[in-house]
């Protein structure tokens, strides 16, 4: 496709927040090392962090042994229920570091303790080890009997709604919510937004290809490609938000419906101007400011803390 023919939104803020992020990561980092492909995307993230707000404390920590998280714990504190947090960044990158303030900025604002978790990543630990990880976390925090609300970008979203389906597969109950933020869910590659968003900026479809090629997680397994299920019925409600510019778009959109469709409570945004990964441009685009609110909104509804 030529670079004319690229979609591209036209908010100002977020044509700002693309040229920042293509100045850290470029368009094509995918073609690099892994190690390079992690320095750049921490730079990024560096560039974007935010000192935490007044009274947050956080608090580091290990389950099962070997699994590192970090927990969020905002100064005032309305809902005994736990925010788990699973950071994107495709599997390969990513890491407590770079989803930092945006986990601190959703524990405060939905007044609950978040847990966010430092799964393994690709490719030197492949498929089931990521949600693996995660489901060790939440079955600690369940063995607690702390209830959970699911909370995942991208790469994360997958692995929220994966724990969805895992849970309910295996009678783990006192998940009370699940938002997906611009998640992977195991579409086809090659129709509807994959297509039509094939060249969008931040994410290209090649790069998905890309990225479950090195997770290596079999096709049709419904806990790694949610798509995949025979039935939906029976999840827990849901917040799904999607970018426009994204070819992911249509997975986060086509989930929604399924649920929606199974008698599952679910509330769908798709942000208009939005590319992939817009979280980070929360403070400086007014599309990212109102999508990243109504996800602290979900948060503080499906925890009670509102």
């Amino acid at each position: 496709m030529a670079s004319a023919e690229r979609p591209m939104p036209s908010e100002a803020g977020i044509l700002q927040f693309m040229e920042i992020c293509d100045s850290f990561y470029p368009p094509d980092a995918v073609t690099a090392s892994i190690a390079q492909q992690r320095q750049w995307y921490d730079a990024l993230c560096a560039r974007f962090d935010r000192p935490l707000l007044e009274g947050m404390r956080t608090t580091d920590g290990i389950v099962s042994g070997t699994i590192r998280v970090r927990h969020y714990k905002p100064a005032n504190i309305r809902t005994t229920t736990n925010l788990l947090y699973l950071h994107g960044g495709g599997f390969v990158v990513g890491s407590l570091e770079s989803h930092h303030a945006i986990c601190a900025e959703i524990a405060d604002h939905a007044g609950a303790e978040l847990i966010s978790v430092d799964y393994r990543l690709a490719p030197e630990y492949r498929w089931p080890a990521q949600t693996d990880d995660c489901f060790s976390v939440l079955t600690q925090l369940r063995a607690e009997k702390k209830s959970v609300v699911l909370i995942g970008d991208s790469a994360g979203g997958n692995l929220a709604a994966g724990l969805a389906v895992r849970a309910k597969a295996e009678g783990l109950s006192g998940i009370v919510g699940q938002i997906l933020i611009y998640p992977a869910l195991g579409g086809d590659l090659v129709s509807g937004s994959y297509e039509e968003m094939a060249e969008a900026p931040g994410l290209t479809t090649a790069d998905v290809a890309y990225y479950r090629t090195i997770l290596q997680a079999p096709e049709g397994d419904p806990v790694s490609g949610p798509l995949a299920l025979s039935s939906v019925a029976g999840l827990p409600p849901a917040f799904i938000t999607v970018a426009h510019y994204d070819p992911l778009r249509d997975d986060g959109r086509n989930y929604a419906a399924r649920l929606a469709q199974a008698g599952v409570e679910v509330w769908f945004r798709e942000e208009p101007q939005m590319v992939h990964a817009w979280l980070r441009a929360r403070h400086m685009s007014e599309g990212a400011r109102a999508g990243f609110a109504a996800i602290c909104a979900a948060a503080s509804r499906f925890a009670g803390s509102r």
